[in-house]
């Protein structure tokens, strides 16, 4: 690394006790990549950031990123890693104030007049990947939003007409699939299996106009078994739990993908309850397609999460233990 010749400092100033926490991020790993990034060195003293660099551009530059991040947590950002890194790139191809502008608006809003935004960065990459591509993958740990955002935008793409249908899906009994051994018929079978979808389409369009939108065939939830065999077509598919399919299942599904449609793939590899000598279908999706042009892989982490603050903790914690 080149000396740090070049110093200059800006407000380091925030309105709540737990942002200036926010913006370094869990044990500091934001300014740590900045710093790792950039080459640069950031000192907080008091209520003023130190910046050291060893070029008037890179001081400028590394200012930008941390202003621009300022703003980002007091729009309410969690930030990590991979967010100082996304930002960096924002702005060094002059694309800063889009990513400000993103956090601003209001992805839809429910029927009960509450807007719904991107809480992360992640979460932010990840809405503008479904508006802009076909074939989105959401992974990560639970509570980031992945299936939730995924049903907010098909709600949107049915409201503006730009799809006739909703079809959520997940493997309806992690292990395979056996409904037949379930008792009752068939929606009694797959309902508990299917319950989290259920909730995020009450909390969009409340629960008698789910009902509705249900008894006319608008939107469908149904086990990913019933999906064979069928094209897709007009339609906004959301498979969840994908890291519950099998490398059959999963080309089954994706193949469905027809004319005027999208599909939103979510899952966590972590939490994989196929029978062991069985490959996740996520896992192998994985393998095969990230990289493909026209297929966005949204990779979300622990920072991303959006429940309870202890979630976020014991994601960690479990993931230190199981590497």
């Amino acid at each position: 690394m080149h000396p740090l010749i070049m110093t200059d400092k800006i407000p380091f100033v925030m309105e709540q006790a737990n942002e200036a926490q926010a913006l370094l991020g869990p044990n500091d790993e934001v300014f740590q990549a900045i710093e790792t990034e950039l080459k640069v060195a950031l000192i907080p003293r008091g209520e003023e950031l130190i910046i050291q660099a060893d070029s008037q551009d890179v001081l400028e530059l590394t200012k930008q990123v941390v202003l621009t991040l300022q703003t980002l947590v007091k729009k309410g950002a969690r930030l990590n890693e991979g967010d100082a890194i996304s930002v960096i790139q924002h702005i060094q191809v002059g694309k800063g104030d889009e990513l400000l502008e993103h956090y601003e608006r209001v992805v839809f809003t429910t029927n009960k007049g509450k807007p719904i935004r991107a809480k992360t960065v992640g979460q932010s990459r990840y809405v503008r990947a479904i508006e802009r591509r076909d074939l989105v993958f959401g992974i990560g740990p639970a509570g980031t939003g992945k299936t939730y955002l995924a049903v907010v935008l098909a709600a949107r793409a049915l409201k503006e007409g730009k799809v006739k249908r909703i079809i959520l899906t997940r493997p309806a009994v992690e292990a395979g699939e056996n409904l037949g051994f379930l008792p009752g018929d068939l929606k009694e079978k797959v309902d508990p299996y299917l319950r989290p979808l259920y909730d995020a389409l009450f909390d969009v369009y409340g629960v008698e106009q789910t009902n509705r939108l249900l008894e006319r065939g608008t939107i469908e939830v149904a086990p990913l078994a019933y999906m064979r065999g069928r094209t897709l077509e007009d339609a906004f598919v959301i498979l969840d739990e994908a890291q519950n399919t099998t490398k059959e299942q999963m080309k089954m599904f994706l193949t469905r993908l027809g004319f005027g449609s999208k599909m939103v793939v979510t899952g966590d590899l972590t939490q994989v309850d196929l029978p062991k000598g069985k490959t996740s279908g996520l896992q192998e999706a994985l393998r095969l397609l990230e990289g493909v042009n026209g297929i966005h892989f949204e990779h979300f982490s622990a920072s991303d999460v959006v429940r309870h603050p202890l979630v976020k903790k014991i994601i960690n914690a479990y993931s230190t233990d199981l590497t």
